[in-house]
């Protein structure tokens, strides 16, 4: 075989993943299909995702080979999108029903996909349960793919105890490579006794050169207020709207503008309506990445109170803030660790979204002064460029990927 030969020949890349979008301009987190399609030019890339209503049919996206397994009847596939398991878990109970068949389809789906197909490695998203797969199967196999396993927060912080802590170290010990998305996950992996040699911190992507940076045509509010994310506990929304009435005694012409979806609509809908504020308040519901600039370009504040769930799930990393720090909108915080992965008090303003006199008080301060909130702005969209544009966050996984594929040596021959 020549050398020119095997230059011509790309590993191939199974990515497993449970949140994906369903199809074009999805409001579903789309992080995983974005590493998953800069990939290409180094892998030929395989993703199996699971179905949903509505979804695209599987085959070719963005030049990835995306396989859609089916868990359910179409219409009760309703596990993954609209806020993630977990809390798609907490709100229906009965989806637990769901949760054999989906561990089962992806194994299986996954299986098949090992037996017919020379597979240089695996990227599962999430610990539990796609890196449990990844795991399992491997074990079966006399020459297993090489392993990488990204968490992102949810798999690490809301599935606690000691049966899963097991479940978690057992699949770091068998993975060839580890990556969180922010330090605080990696403390926690440290925490519950997770071989460390094998974990690294690397962040999911945004692209600040082309979609999420500034726009000099666009006017900037001196008195909107954003928020963009699901509408889940984590998020902390609740606490952004039981400080808005305070936030109306000082800023009277404050309004807040809300991007998004999730299981918490419909109380958060209510909660609007107990505080009287249903001119103040604007549900514009999930919309495309694609739309998502003109938001952060024009408000005065982005606003993500983050706070730890019930279930001790939080934050992994907030992408949402870096998207609203690469338009040049000034980004106020909830203080989870997470939060602290890519900004800092620097260039960002930290609060504790329950204290609801000191929560309003921040908005209150920052949107009496323009000279600051245009001095944080500028500090957080210089801190962000050179760490989370796509085009870094890409070639680090490529530089992790291609090393531990290397440790498995594989025979292109056949």
């Amino acid at each position: 075989m020549t050398d020119s030969h095997c230059q011509l020949v790309r590993p191939t890349l199974v990515v497993l993943a449970s949140t994906y979008p369903r199809w074009h301009g999805d409001p579903e987190p789309a992080f995983v299909h974005e590493l998953s399609r800069r990939l290409v030019r180094r892998f030929r890339v395989l993703a199996i995702v699971p179905d949903a209503p509505g979804a695209d049919q599987s085959g070719l996206h963005d030049g990835v080979e995306v396989i859609r397994f089916r868990y359910a009847p179409r219409r009760l596939q309703t596990l993954v999108n609209d806020g993630g398991i977990v809390s798609n878990l907490r709100r229906s109970r009965w989806k637990l029903l769901l949760l054999p068949a989906f561990f089962l389809a992806q194994a299986w789906s996954l299986w098949r996909l090992l037996r017919k197909t020379r597979v240089d490695a695996i990227h599962a998203h999430w610990l539990i349960p796609q890196g449990l797969i990844a795991v399992l199967l491997r074990k079966l196999m006399r020459r297993p793919p090489a392993l990488l396993v990204t968490s992102h927060g949810a798999d690490l912080f809301a599935l606690r105890g000691y049966g899963m802590d097991a479940l978690k170290r057992f699949v770091i010990k068998n993975a060839g490579a580890v990556s969180v998305v922010s330090d605080a996950m990696r403390a926690e992996l440290a925490r519950i006794g997770a071989p460390m040699e094998k974990v690294s911190v690397k962040p999911m992507g945004v692209d600040l050169a082309d979609s999420f940076k500034p726009d000099a045509m666009a006017p900037r509010s001196d008195c909107e207020l954003l928020f963009v994310g699901r509408l889940v506990e984590k998020k902390g929304l609740r606490y952004l709207l039981a400080a808005m009435p305070e936030v109306l005694e000082k800023a009277p012409e404050a309004h807040l503008t809300i991007v998004g979806f999730g299981p918490e609509a419909d109380d958060l809908g209510c909660q609007v309506a107990r505080l009287n504020l249903g001119n103040k308040v604007r549900f514009v519901g999930a919309l495309p990445q694609a739309m998502l600039p003109a938001y952060y370009q024009r408000a005065a504040l982005f606003v993500a109170p983050f706070v730890e769930a019930g279930s001790g799930d939080q934050e992994g990393l907030g992408l949402v803030a870096v998207e609203a720090a690469g338009c040049g909108c000034p980004v106020v915080l909830g203080d989870v660790p997470g939060a602290h992965g890519l900004l800092d008090p620097s260039c960002a303003k930290f609060v504790q979204p329950r204290n609801t006199a000191e929560f309003a008080a921040s908005i209150i301060e920052l949107l009496e002064d323009k000279s600051e909130r245009e001095r944080l702005a500028a500090l957080a969209r210089e801190r962000v460029a050179g760490t989370v544009d796509w085009s870094v966050v890409s070639k680090g996984y490529i530089e992790l990927l291609d090393r531990i594929v290397r440790i498995l040596p594989r025979d292109y021959s056949a």
